[in-house]
């Protein structure tokens, strides 16, 4: 089925009703005229004979005359109906795109409108109508998503920070406990249970810390070298990857990006650990960077099972069953830190699952703005 645009439907809609009066008035016109030009009837009283015969003459003069100039009529009634048809889509099209304005203007400031800019208002002028109220309800939906959005920032924030006094308290408590030259077998064996737990924790609450400021925070503007971050990723990684016997490549070309130098640097770090924690032993790891014109492209892979519905791993605390290798290690927040990432620094995330298994995520960043471009 055809589905029109608004402004087309309304420019159909005022022609045919500025049509259908000019073709009712046309048809008084033809009906007025038809009653005028009607045949003569005969003169009563005329006999045989050449007066008769003239007055006949003229009769056929008259009728012919009747029947052309109701010709022209109708040629000019037709002409005419034309051009209204002409002018009536003109004046709709007119008039339909005076009267969907406020709603093009209510689209274009909607779709500036982001989950980073939720302070934006529409605040159309103009009379109380059906727009205007229109309008303020988009701005009050706005107002409540942008409160929204906001305590749950502020949430994440609060708890990370709130709840780290109390995890430093129980870490000093576990060390100090562990490390009395008395301590009894059971204290130490519990505290080895409890430092994986609390490092576990810590990861967490960092890892809420950045996804936070990734959604919210002020960025920084500086430049970084994401084969720089990817070198440094990789060697601060070294010893767990001997440990699992996996086998590293990577090709890091100088890569220069804009952007906040620490986050990217988590961006990295977050995409190097995802290939090495969620890995198979004796496994591959490849790091690629791949500058192009304006942008930075960045792929890792990691081997693996075959995996599905890959994208649903940037959602937070998102694991990919319980059968994806060193899940238990993770704390289900590095891709969705990459995600927000990648999203506050204008870039794309893309997730692929090989068909010879693992993962593949490829980051695309916009490359390093220089100043004669930016002028």
């Amino acid at each position: 089925m055809l589905r029109l645009q608004a402004r087309t439907r309304f420019t159909v809609l005022y022609g045919a009703a500025s049509l259908l009066c000019g073709a009712a008035l046309l048809a008084v016109v033809l009906l007025l005229a038809g009653s005028r030009f009607s045949d003569t009837a005969p003169v009563p009283g005329q006999g045989a004979g050449a007066p008769a015969d003239r007055i006949a003459v003229l009769q056929r003069e008259l009728a012919e005359a009747d029947a052309r100039h109701s010709r022209q009529i109708l040629i000019a009634c037709v002409c005419a109906f034309a051009l209204m048809l002409v002018l009536s889509l003109l004046v709709g099209r007119v008039l339909a795109k005076r009267v969907l304005h406020p709603l093009r203007r209510i689209t274009a400031a909607t779709r500036e409108i982001t989950a980073e800019r939720l302070d934006r208002r529409l605040a159309l002028p103009g009379p109380r109508d059906e727009v205007t109220d229109l309008a303020d309800t988009v701005d009050d939906l706005l107002g409540r998503l942008e409160a929204a959005f906001n305590a749950q920032r502020r949430f994440a924030a609060d708890a990370s920070h709130e709840l780290r006094t109390p995890l430093a308290t129980m870490r000093a408590t576990v060390d100090v406990a562990a490390a009395k030259p008395a301590a009894p077998a059971p204290v130490l064996v519990l505290a080895d249970r409890l430092r994986p737990q609390l490092d576990q924790v810590d990861r967490l609450l960092d890892g809420l810390l950045a996804l936070a400021r990734a959604q919210h925070g002020a960025l920084g503007t500086g430049t970084a070298d994401l084969a720089g971050l990817a070198a440094a990723a990789l060697a601060a990684r070294a010893d767990e990857i001997a440990a699992t016997g996996l086998t590293v490549t990577a090709d890091l070309p100088p890569s220069p990006v804009t952007g906040d130098h620490a986050l990217l640097a988590r961006l990295v770090g977050n995409l190097v650990d995802n290939a090495v924690v969620h890995n198979e032993p004796g496994g591959t790891v490849a790091v690629t960077l791949a500058p192009e014109e304006g942008a930075v492209r960045i792929t890792v892979r990691g081997s693996g099972p075959v995996l599905d519905h890959v994208d649903d791993l940037v959602r937070p605390f998102h694991r990919h069953g319980a059968d994806r290798t060193g899940s238990e290690r993770g704390s289900g927040l590095g891709l969705a830190i990459v995600d927000a990432i990648t999203a506050a620094h204008g870039g794309t995330l893309a997730l692929t699952a090989p068909p010879d298994g693992g993962l593949a995520v490829t980051v695309t960043l916009p490359g390093e703005q220089r100043p004669e471009a930016a002028r």
